[in-house]
């Protein structure tokens, strides 16, 4: 296999919001001072941003979902390394985007354990887990992760360990927050139970994993932004409509 060939290295990946994708040694970073101005870690073309940065070894697995509920696999390897002023290279040259497909989230695994899942977050309040396991045979031109309803689309994905909380957060400003258990594991290709009930013309915007004691930030589409104690939004059930974030 060509992959016993490539030297196991931590490498940084970095991810764009057009969907711009590359990988530098980590020795690339030189160590600085706490306060330092840092140095250029990539360029993106104008509007561009980048958006996800980590660090993952050449020999992990980056599992790729888009909007419509596929997802792919690459190796970190299969990344083109460029240097820190690169752009990096299209997603959709490496993996096969069909037309208006976006992809959502990228999610560095290195050993694909029984004990870990996926969960999936759909505009119209969905939610699914699945265990890590489902996602270890990669095919070429990819898989359906969640089979969605028409119209509807994936908003976010997270791994978790079955044991977190989750909070769903709404366009007109509701969230929820309800234990992950609530959503019981069940199979790849299944559509997922009810995580959020929704108002007319509302849409999830958001999922994140809540931890108590930490701070919820909300941030508006013309700008404003709060920060809020996870703790001031209750555990209620899954399917609920939530309360008031902003």
């Amino acid at each position: 296999d060509v992959e016993d060939l490539i030297k196991p290295e931590d490498m940084v990946v970095t991810l764009s919001h057009a969907g711009y994708a590359k990988r530098l040694s980590l020795e690339t970073y030189k160590v600085q001072r706490r306060g330092g101005v840092g140095v250029i870690g990539a360029t993106t073309k104008d509007e561009d941003f980048v958006e996800r940065l980590f660090v993952a070894n050449t020999h992990d697995s980056l599992l790729i979902f888009t909007n419509k509920g596929r997802g792919h696999w690459l190796k970190v390897h299969q990344l083109p390394e460029g240097s820190r002023t690169a752009q990096g290279k299209a997603l959709v040259n490496l993996v096969s985007l069909a037309t208006g497909e976006l992809v959502r989230t990228v999610i560095p695994i290195r050993e694909f354990r029984d004990d870990q899942f996926l969960v999936f977050a759909t505009k119209n309040g969905i939610v699914k887990k699945t265990e890590l396991s489902a996602y270890s045979r990669p095919r070429v031109g990819g898989i359906i992760a969640l089979t969605l309803d028409e119209g509807d689309d994936v908003v976010e994905v997270a791994r978790t360990d079955g044991k977190q909380e989750i909070i769903l957060a709404t366009r007109a400003g509701y969230a929820v927050r309800f234990p992950e258990e609530d959503a019981r594991s069940i199979g790849r290709t299944s559509r997922g139970v009810r995580g959020i009930t929704l108002e007319k013309g509302d849409a999830v915007v958001s999922m994140v994993i809540a931890k108590p004691g930490e701070t919820l930030l909300t941030v508006t589409a013309n700008g404003f932004g709060k920060r809020s104690p996870v703790d001031d939004y209750r555990v209620i059930g899954r399917g609920g409509k939530g309360v008031i974030t902003i």
